[in-house]
């Protein structure tokens, strides 16, 4: 079953063999968690962030075309997912007299940083959290993920030209708003 694609295990999914999803769970568990866990999420609610991202990709398998990468049609339900937890966070803080802002703090973690980066992992932790969920993303796509421009592309929908400068752009301003944090 290893030499089997993703695109043709979900081919089989889609097509009603629902064990082949358990197979396409043991390959992407752990990426997924990392994506989830360097966006900020705890290691419990990245777990649990996992398993939404594969009840949904069983609840859309008709959706699923075949053209591309699996990787990056799960990753979209990844950023979808993700958005989804947060907004509903969200909107349980403020009913409890909670700020969004609180709630971001809280569900941040570390991230798991380069050595070179040890000394000053607060600091990139605090970076990270002030640039925008799109930017962070593309980061952890980019650098954590170690993801191709042209894969970052299909998952964000546009050309891998536009990726690799929406990627440049938000190193570029994690940088501003390190150096800023750095003076402080």
């Amino acid at each position: 079953m290893q030499d089997l694609t993703d695109n043709s295990l979900m081919l089989k999914v889609k097509n009603g063999d629902l064990d082949k999803l358990g197979l396409l769970y043991e390959r992407h568990k752990k990426r997924l968690f990392g994506f989830f866990y360097n966006l900020g999420n705890n290691p419990s609610v990245s777990e649990d962030l996992v398993q939404n991202v594969f009840v949904r990709i069983l609840k859309y398998r008709q959706s699923y075309v075949g053209d591309g990468l699996f990787a990056a049609w799960m990753y979209r339900m990844a950023r979808n997912v993700n958005y989804d937890y947060h907004k509903k966070v969200a909107k349980q803080q403020i009913s409890h007299g909670v700020s969004p802002e609180d709630v971001k703090s809280e569900t941040e973690d570390l991230l798991n940083e380069d050595e070179e980066m040890e000394g000053n992992r607060d600091l990139l932790k605090k970076a990270l959290a002030m640039l925008s969920d799109e930017k962070r993303e593309l980061l952890v796509l980019s650098k954590y993920r170690e993801m191709k421009f042209a894969e970052i592309a299909e998952i964000f929908g546009c050309t891998e030209g536009a990726a690799k400068v929406r990627v440049h752009r938000a190193i570029k301003e994690l940088r501003t708003i390190f150096s800023q944090l750095e003076i402080r």
